[in-house]
């Protein structure tokens, strides 16, 4: 079995399972955000009128909230969210609830792994699509509905069909400006947004040993965009390491068999690779930066959780270090955890000395929500992860996906640029 099959194997107390099996399994972990939580909620609120009330949660210490979305809150409606959550937690007893303005919070794609809130071999699901990213700690990590949340909350166990599983071989070396964001975008323009629907991307290979923890995380985070249920990799020293700073909680880590059976196998040699960006408007719509150069811009923007990890800041961090921008430049570190990181490394220096607006932990921007959304016209090169007509702000607003270095090169010329043909400080 592949340790997707493994985990959910043993999630659902069974000996083997095989693609296209229907499995009950235990959930070890369960999150709600500001907008997929007071959406919940309101799923347990049309339960109570058909009789079936909350009395309380299956396993508060399992279950935990962050508020990133509309936060800073946006509007009355988006206070409000964080009101409903705040009396939510209370009454049934969730503490782990990361609070704006109070100490620690941020995305909850990046709290899951900076608070190690998600280990090796667990059944992990949230109410946001972008729950896959944590599948890199070797987790089965999963985005659910408000309603199938609601169920996990009250039951503990969900049911999944076992997932295909793709596997994704890269080999070679990484050349130094290439990132994991220009190997998930070239993957996606290659199989599609669509090409991986309900199955699970697992990625190994001497590139993947040899990602640090957080750029191996940008790899799970867009297998969303290729529309599979899951994204993971084999856990390693790499992942242990990176837990043993983080917790001292036990887990079990999960391996697949030498022997498992794959869907599909494909091989990238990535010393061929270049920068890529993906064009408007599919994260599959992929060209090298090379082919873009010229390209005007009005805005960059180095946020989210795909785009805002301490080494995406770093990175972009080679390019601004002693530079101008061109554009509007923002910059929006993934979490406050990772704010103080980059305030202690003189990153936060950097980006302001360059003429950037540094900003808190939110995914406002990259939903379109506030705290930056693009008028009409307007051209955005981003570390995010999508680029639909409307994501970033007005339906004919433009943006273009790249990593943290393309984004920052760009930035510094005004136009789309490969950092090839920029060189870092």
């Amino acid at each position: 079995m592949t340790i997707t099959e493994k985990i959910l194997a043993r999630a659902s107390a069974k000996t083997s399972v095989s693609p296209g099996d229907v499995i009950f399994a235990k959930v070890d972990k369960v999150m709600m955000h500001d907008v997929s939580g007071p959406g919940v909620i309101k799923v347990f609120s049309e339960w109570e009128k058909k009789g079936k009330r909350l009395e309380r949660i299956w396993n508060p210490d399992r279950v935990w909230v962050t508020e990133d979305h509309f936060v800073p809150a946006a509007d009355r409606v988006s206070a409000e969210n964080v009101i409903t959550l705040s009396n939510f937690t209370k009454k049934y007893g969730i503490t782990r609830h990361f609070k704006y303005g109070m100490g620690q919070y941020g995305i909850c794609h990046t709290l899951s792994h900076e608070e190690a809130m998600v280990l090796p071999g667990e059944v992990y699901v949230g109410g946001d699509s972008h729950t896959n990213t944590t599948g890199a700690m070797g987790a089965f990590a999963a985005g659910l509905g408000h309603t199938d949340v609601a169920y996990v909350l009250m039951n503990g166990k969900i049911w999944f069909r076992v997932p295909e599983t793709m596997l994704f071989r890269l080999e070679g070396t990484k050349p130094d400006y290439v990132m994991a964001k220009d190997i998930i975008l070239k993957i996606i323009g290659d199989i599609g947004t669509d090409g991986a629907n309900y199955k699970a991307m697992q990625f190994t290979g001497s590139v993947t040993k040899s990602l640090s923890m957080e750029e191996r995380l940008t790899l799970t985070n867009m297998t969303t965009e290729a529309g599979a249920k899951n994204g993971i990799i084999e856990p390693d020293e790499t992942t242990y390491n990176y837990l043993a700073e983080r917790t001292d909680a036990a887990y079990t880590p999960v391996m697949g068999d030498q022997d498992a059976a794959y869907s599909e196998v494909f091989t990238y040699e990535i010393n061929r690779l270049e920068p890529i960006v993906a064009k408007p408007f599919s994260p599959g719509n992929i060209a090298a930066a090379r082919e873009l150069a010229g390209t005007e811009i009005d805005k960059a923007y180095i946020g989210s959780c795909t785009g805002a990890k301490i080494e995406d800041l770093r990175q972009a961090a080679r390019f601004l270090k002693g530079r101008k921008v061109k554009v509007r430049t923002e910059v929006l570190p993934a979490a406050q955890s990772i704010y103080m990181k980059a305030m202690k490394e003189g990153l936060i220096n950097i980006f302001m000395e360059a003429g950037a607006v540094v900003g808190p932990p939110t995914c406002g921007a990259c939903c379109g929500a506030h705290m930056g959304v693009l008028a009409k016209g307007e051209v955005c090169i981003s570390t995010t992860n999508r680029n639909f007509p409307g994501r970033m702000g007005h339906v004919e607003s433009q943006t273009y996906l790249a990593s943290p270095i393309v984004v920052a090169a760009s930035a510094v010329a005004g136009k789309i640029t490969d950092p090839r043909d920029a060189k870092a400080n």
